[in-house]
């Protein structure tokens, strides 16, 4: 059970490839499972080697990015398989589509190379790494100005009062501990309520949660987030 975590990396520039191996191979719980340099072949090696975490640059020839994390999500056979988003800019509006997809969260570039290893062990856990900050700029900049389309998953009549707003803190980004700070709960019953929307609202992962909150209208895009009590 303790095996390294599988990195695929997908990434049209070989530098970049490159510099991501040598840092992955590096940390003695992660190991790279194969490179991809278009997002056809990242669909195809994510399908065939199924590694626990997809590193997938948006920007890629034949199929991008975004249409190969969707495929990637969207298929039975890679359940166990999460993708990372790397992008150039934190406003990058393809972002969000990506987290519509099924993305488990995004980087940026730039990012620190420890923070890359911490992040790819996050996702890989089954969180999403989704920095509150950014997180709350990135989806409420683009998330109205989509043309109405069908919701990823629309709220049943079975999501308690206690579960929306655990559902609005997890919009903004909160970690489970705050939230069980700012409602009074142990970091188990959020967890437990956390798993309950998961469930309730067919959604992978905690970035999915977010998309979900917005598309629902349980927080509003472009404007402040509604309270939580």
């Amino acid at each position: 059970m303790n095996r390294p975590v599988r990195v695929l990396i997908a990434d049209d520039q070989a530098l970049l490839r490159t510099g991501f191996r040598l840092l992955i191979e590096n940390a003695p719980d992660l190991t790279v499972a194969g490179e991809a340099v278009s997002g056809e072949q990242a669909v195809e090696l994510a399908l065939r080697l199924r590694p626990d975490v997809v590193l997938m640059d948006i920007r890629m020839p034949d199929t991008d990015g975004l249409e190969a994390t969707r495929r990637v999500c969207a298929d039975p056979d890679a359940a166990g398989t999460r993708v990372l988003v790397l992008t150039t800019f934190d406003l990058d509006e393809y972002v969000y589509a990506a987290l519509r997809g099924g993305a488990s969260g995004f980087l940026l570039k730039d990012i620190l190379p420890a923070d890359l290893l911490t992040a790819l062990r996050v996702v890989a856990a089954g969180d999403a790494l989704l920095a509150p900050a950014v997180t709350r700029r990135l989806i409420q900049e683009f998330a109205g100005r989509h043309e109405p389309r069908p919701r990823l998953a629309r709220e049943p009549a079975g999501v308690t009062p206690r579960e929306r707003e655990v559902l609005r803190l997890v919009a903004r980004g909160l970690p489970n501990h705050a939230i069980a700070e700012h409602l009074g709960l142990s970091v188990a019953t959020v967890k437990t309520h956390v798993r309950r929307l998961l469930a309730k609202l067919h959604a992978r992962d905690r970035a999915q949660l977010v998309v979900i909150a917005y598309e629902t209208g349980t927080v509003t895009a472009g404007g402040n987030l509604p309270p939580t009590g």
